[in-house]
C-alpha cells in the first residue's frame, strides 16, 4: 500500500485525519454554516445514498457556492434564507417553504435573517461521493 505524506503527516494516519477535520470545521464555522447528518441510508439498489442534514446558518452566513453529485431537497424550519442559483434571480425561502436543486446545479444558501436559520436538506447522491463540491466564486 502506498502512503503519502502531507506536511509531515502520513495520509490515513489519525493525526492527518484529525488535521483535515479540524480545517474543515474551521472553514464551516468561519462561513457560519454547520451541517449535522441526521440519517444516511443506501437506496436504488446500492448505487445511491440518501442523507438528511440538519443545517444551521448564522446571520449573514452562507453555504458557499457548490454543487451536489445528485439531487438536493431543502426546507426552512426557522428564519429566512436566500437561495442563489446560477443563471436565476435569488429566491427568498421562508419557514415552511421548500426547494429542489437537481444534480450539478451551482447554488448557494445564505441566511438573510437577523437570527440563525435552521434548514433540513435531503440529498440523494451517488454512493460514496462527497456530499458537496465547492465551486470558486
Amino acid at each position: 500500500m502506498t502512503r503519502f505524506r502531507f506536511i509531515g503527516l502520513a495520509v490515513g494516519s489519525p493525526f492527518f485525519v484529525s488535521a483535515i477535520l479540524s480545517a474543515t470545521r474551521s472553514l464551516a464555522q468561519m462561513s457560519g454554516f454547520v451541517a449535522k447528518p441526521l440519517l444516511q441510508s443506501t437506496v436504488e439498489g446500492g448505487t445511491k445514498e440518501a442523507t438528511m442534514l440538519a443545517i444551521t446558518i448564522a446571520p449573514g452566513g452562507s453555504s458557499g457556492r457548490h454543487t451536489h453529485p445528485g439531487d438536493c431537497y431543502g426546507t426552512v424550519f426557522e428564519g429566512e434564507v436566500e437561495l442563489r442559483v446560477d443563471g436565476r434571480d435569488p429566491r427568498r425561502v421562508s419557514v415552511g417553504e421548500a426547494w429542489h436543486n437537481p444534480r450539478g446545479v451551482i447554488h448557494e444558501l445564505r441566511n438573510v435573517d437577523p437570527t440563525p436559520a435552521r434548514v433540513v436538506n435531503t440529498l440523494i447522491i451517488d454512493k460514496g461521493a462527497p456530499r458537496m463540491q465547492p465551486v470558486s466564486p
